[in-house]
């Protein structure tokens, strides 16, 4: 805009030039528009930090919008309750994840045990490693005081995790590669170094004593597939 007496008096034209327009191409958004859109994913990265920290019972929706600087007012915009954020907050760091292992599980074109180890590395890349895995510690916690919430861990999380599962030990065993088992069991077979993990990271790994052999759970995983494999793999 040209600088301008103060004296002199924009005329109509000038003013409709002089008005932001945040949806004109090329312009940035004014800075109050992508703060209101980010604000979703800061209250979903605090809710996750408190739930884990805290558990589902002892964290309050005022903490939340607090640690994400906002009003309680503000995250209710959004989540209408605490059980809504929970909700949001699984489905952003777990269930959502699921159609895009499926994908890379289709297209795998390795032998069986290859897909069993990447199974494990995956897993604790894009879960085990973060902050996420605290969400399955809570769930172990406190699923019998939320039934509700225990459900829904069911549906969106444990039963396609057990679905994706199941594929990888019904591959193997179709192919030839896996011993005839019954894979129902089986699934809880490979579960079950997930679930000590994400369990013991968040609570007793935190207060291990001093000297102590630390785990290492990148080792852990290692054996753990390989002890697998070794009761997997076809008798003579």
């Amino acid at each position: 805009m040209q600088h301008r007496p103060s004296s002199d008096l924009p005329s109509s034209a000038d003013s409709r030039q002089t008005v932001p327009d945040a949806a004109t191409p090329g312009r940035a958004r004014p800075r109050r528009a992508r703060r209101k859109n980010a604000r979703p994913g800061e209250l979903l990265d605090a809710a996750l930090d408190l739930f884990v920290e805290k558990g589902y019972a002892a964290t309050r929706v005022e903490e939340v919008a607090a640690r994400a600087g906002v009003s309680k007012g503000t995250l209710f915009l959004y989540f209408p309750s605490k059980e809504d954020l929970f909700k949001a907050v699984v489905r952003e760091n777990m269930a959502g994840r699921f159609a895009e292992w499926k994908l890379e599980l289709d297209a795998f074109e390795g032998n069986s045990a290859e897909l069993l180890r990447q199974c494990y590395a995956v897993w604790w890349e894009r879960i085990g490693s973060t902050k996420a895995s605290g969400i399955t510690k809570l769930m172990v916690g406190e699923a019998r005081n939320f039934p509700a919430l225990a459900q829904f861990y069911q549906q969106e999380v444990l039963q396609p995790g057990t679905a994706l599962v199941r594929r990888i030990l019904e591959r193997g065993i179709a192919r030839g590669e896996f011993r005839p088992m019954d894979a129902n069991t089986g699934i809880y077979l490979v579960l079950a170094p997930m679930l000590f993990l994400s369990v013991w990271q968040n609570s007793l790994a935190s207060c291990q004593p001093a000297g102590d052999a630390a785990i290492s759970p990148r080792a852990y995983l290692d054996a753990q597939v390989e002890n697998l494999l070794l009761g997997l793999v076809p008798r003579a």
